[in-house]
């Protein structure tokens, strides 16, 4: 007898390849956990944003 969970396929980590682990998801184990903490806290990630015009920002550059 097989359950729903037999059939569903399993999902890599994004880090190491290895399958995750539920206490981790979407890592295998804390230490890739830790590993991408690590990656976004030291700015290796980065979310691409709009420039500072684009925000309506003012600089003092403009003439009123």
């Amino acid at each position: 007898m097989t359950t729903p969970d037999d059939d569903t396929p399993k999902q890599a980590c994004p880090i190491c390849g290895k399958p995750t682990a539920p206490a981790y998801t979407p890592f295998c184990s804390k230490r890739c956990a830790d590993v991408d903490l690590q990656r976004w806290l030291s700015g290796r990630y980065a979310i691409s944003g709009r420039e500072d015009d684009a925000l309506g920002q003012d600089d003092g550059t403009h003439e009123e």
